[in-house]
């Protein structure tokens, strides 16, 4: 039932997991392009000085990196350098890069958005990833407003995206039942084309002391992994596809 990831290039787990991501020839692959995070950038920190700390350490959160954003106190040539690197980073391991989205959706902002929008024709990337939210509440409608933005300068420059999604709001606890609730709505819809995302993967698995989020890999993993979920997206005629048939069908 999947048929896409999105590979964390400064994640540990990226060298042990490409050369079976390169054999899996109809999985779509993008890249989760990462300027706030656990890892450590790809780049020197002396070539993204304004996007590091004294370690040359990313920021640890959106909330540390968008005001510096917004104050210009980061400089959208490191922004650059550093996520081109990301990008030849998975073309260099033998990948064909499909879609790209961003660690904690930071590429929905302003100043970061362009310059996202740039390398996607840079690289011959075809698609992007809209964030979108259901919230009601500051950062929700927040969120919202990205969305509408982005949608508007990806359709001006002829990159594909999602009309519809759902996984942001239930990141981290996209069960079964969450899965299916997504599905059911989006079927009593015109959304021509959405994009479940999630986080499914072993409920033991070692990294998951690196990672602070408290995500339920597991659950997610048996969500996609569920019998009813296939069975309601034969039901509703839904057809599963990549990033790269998103863009062909644009075409």
């Amino acid at each position: 039932m999947i048929t896409s990831t999105s590979v964390l290039v400064l994640g540990s787990g990226f060298s042990r997991s490409v050369g079976w991501l390169r054999d899996e020839t109809t999985l779509g692959v993008g890249v989760h392009l990462a300027l706030v995070g656990e890892d450590p950038p790809v780049s020197a920190a002396r070539d993204i000085p304004t996007l590091v700390d004294r370690r040359g350490r990313l920021a640890h959160s959106w909330r540390q990196l968008l005001p510096k954003v917004m104050t210009r106190r980061i400089d959208l040539a490191d922004v650059e350098r550093e996520l081109a690197a990301q990008i030849g980073a998975a073309h260099d391991a033998g990948l064909s890069i499909d879609h790209l989205n961003s660690h904690q959706h930071v590429h929905m902002f302003p100043g970061l958005r362009e310059v996202v929008v740039d390398l996607a024709h840079r690289f011959d990337v075809p698609a992007v990833r809209v964030t979108r939210t259901q919230g009601r509440g500051p950062v929700g409608r927040l969120m919202r407003r990205l969305a509408t933005t982005l949608e508007r300068e990806l359709q001006a420059d002829g990159i594909a995206f999602p009309r519809g999604a759902a996984g942001l709001d239930e990141a981290g606890r996209f069960d079964e039942e969450a899965m299916l609730r997504a599905l059911d709505h989006f079927a009593g819809t015109d959304v021509s084309s959405i994009e479940l995302s999630g986080h499914p993967g072993e409920a033991e698995d070692d990294e998951r002391h690196r990672y602070r989020w408290g995500y339920e890999w597991g659950v997610e993993l048996d969500a996609v992994l569920s019998s009813r979920v296939r069975e309601a997206i034969d039901r509703h005629g839904y057809r599963l596809g990549t990033y790269r048939d998103l863009a062909a069908t644009k075409r």
